[in-house]
């Protein structure tokens, strides 16, 4: 019998065909797992646990309200009723807070220079993306930490554009290079937006390099009406420093994005047992309170403005006082955070995947994981943090990248949830099999038409056997990352920016990412 006649040579076959038939492509609506699935089986707060905090929440703004406002927010919020006190703190009435609740921007587009990577955020759909602002890069093989640059974040850029669930990017350093603030604002927005055509997020020191930051966006948009009709850039803001007092100069870059027309995520993040309650409930109620203040803030500047209800309460560990980035209570914290986001059915913005581990290993692995599961399993809108973190938001690393979008699509899988109907059921499969043969389902239509539909396989993850695993050397899953993350930074330079508008803009603005970093060859500078 010749080989192709084995048992052996009909299982090798037969695995060929499986694999061929799970490379090829499939149409979006058809894949197991995709952007903007529906989440919500996961509630850990009660509808009257949601209903006592939002009115905790009133009663702080109306009874504490928050200190040292600018007097621009002032002027804006005192027109449309807000007090402001002989204590200097500005109060919000109860019916203002619901007036601009009922009023605020809902059901809006969170745009990609490409439009295949528009979002729907609202309701309880799930997109996962990244952010923070790490200081540090970190190699998983050395175990070292470096300081991050502007060519970083490019590469960073680029990983996460070839990366399928992760759907926007938030830039996830700071760009250490650039002492300079006006450089660092103008060039983080920018390498952020030549290493992906997905929505950017970015942030500003200074209002008045979110104006000019705005008038480069202009220009590779096309102009500033197709801009103001197709924003792709976002404000990460943190107009409050917890607990309950405005950030004087973030307020004014507020003011800036908002006026230009730029979505801007409302951030108020307080840690837990210091500079929020160390209870859940009243962390929860805290950045509430504060992002409901934020809410208001920009409405009264624009009403109707894009606003992302970012409530970020963090973990401390309360033995040491640091940050728990992935602590099942920040679990916790974001999934609660986000029921109070649907309950205002506002798009809401929260965090999970913030390793406290320093290196992509199991405990980074195990943190990430029941972060990603609960938190997009709540229908949280948008997930940021949740790729890269690692050392809880101290440093990134892109092998982690690659890894986290392999647990961001299990999680994603999760979401999705079982689907039961009469097809599913699959009562005829089951009598086919057993009353006629062949007594199993591997080759069953079923099987066929689902190993696509049904199931996630990982880009990286092993499911080798033992005996293939040997054979090809033992990998490990950080040499399949490593392997992965050097193919795509050999390779993928988009092209989204011609050279002409690149050239144009340097000549305009202090652009710093160096054009050899932008071709083949060069990505790996430091």
């Amino acid at each position: 019998m010749s080989d192709t006649d084995s048992g052996e040579g009909r299982r090798r076959g037969g695995r060929a065909a499986r694999q061929a038939l799970r490379a090829a492509p499939l149409a979006e609506d058809i894949k197991p797992i995709r952007p903007g699935m529906t989440g919500g089986a996961y509630r850990p707060l009660s509808d009257l646990d949601i209903a006592r905090i939002h009115e905790a929440a009133l009663t702080v703004l109306e009874t504490i309200g928050l200190a040292d406002a600018i007097p621009s927010c002032v002027e804006a919020m005192t027109a449309k009723g807000a007090i402001y006190g002989d204590d200097g703190r500005l109060r919000i009435p109860r019916a203002l807070v619901e007036d601009t609740i009922a009023n605020a921007a809902r059901h809006f587009v969170l745009h990609g220079q490409d439009p295949r990577h528009d979002m729907e955020p609202w309701g309880k759909k799930v997109y996962f993306g990244t952010a923070g602002a790490a200081v540090h890069m970190v190699d998983p093989v050395t175990k070292a930490y470096r300081e991050s640059t502007t060519n970083d974040l490019y590469n960073i850029a680029r990983v996460v554009d070839s990366m399928e669930n992760i759907h926007f990017f938030q830039r996830s350093i700071v760009c250490r290079d650039l002492p300079d603030p006006l450089e660092l604002d103008i060039n983080t927005c920018y390498a952020a937006i030549s290493g992906t055509t997905k929505h950017v997020g970015s942030s500003w020191v200074m209002p008045e390099h979110v104006d000019m930051s705005l008038k480069m966006l202009h220009e590779i948009a096309g102009g500033e009406k197709k801009w103001r009709e197709r924003p792709f850039v976002s404000m990460s803001n943190c107009f409050v420093v917890p607990p309950l007092k405005f950030a004087e100069d973030a307020c004014r870059c507020l003011e800036a994005a908002v006026r230009g027309g730029m979505p801007v995520l409302l951030l108020a993040a307080g840690q837990a047992g210091a500079t929020s309650p160390a209870a859940l409930a009243g962390a929860i109620v805290q950045e509430v309170s504060e992002v409901l203040a934020g809410l208001v803030y920009v409405n009264a500047i624009a009403p109707g403005a894009k606003a992302i209800f970012g409530t970020w309460p963090f973990v401390s560990d309360l033995r040491t006082g640091a940050m728990s980035g992935g602590s099942g209570e920040q679990a916790l914290l974001m999934s609660g955070c986000a029921q109070m986001a649907q309950h205002y059915d506002l798009t809401g913005g929260v965090c999970a995947g913030m390793a406290d581990s320093k290196l992509p290993d199991a405990q980074s692995g195990a943190e990430k994981a029941y972060n990603y599961a609960l938190v997009s399993n709540t229908g949280a809108n948008m997930i940021y943090e949740a790729a890269g973190m690692q050392a809880s938001l101290l440093g990134f690393c892109l092998e982690s990248v690659v890894m986290d979008n392999d647990s961001i699509g299990s999680a994603l899988r999760t979401v999705r949830g079982i689907e039961v109907n009469d097809e599913t059921l699959s009562i005829d499969v089951m009598r086919k099999v057993c009353t006629e043969g062949p007594g199993h389902y591997l080759g069953s239509d079923q099987t066929i038409g689902l190993m696509q539909r049904e199931y996630f396989y990982p880009t990286i993850g092993d499911r080798t056997s033992p005996k293939e695993w040997i054979e090809n050397g033992s990998p490990s899953i950080l040499d399949h990352a490593i392997a992965k993350t050097k193919e795509i930074l050999a390779t993928h330079y988009p092209k989204h920016i011609g050279p002409d508008l690149d050239a144009k803009l340097r000549a305009a603005y202090p652009i710093r990412l160096s054009e050899d970093a932008m071709r083949p060859g060069g990505a790996h500078a430091a």
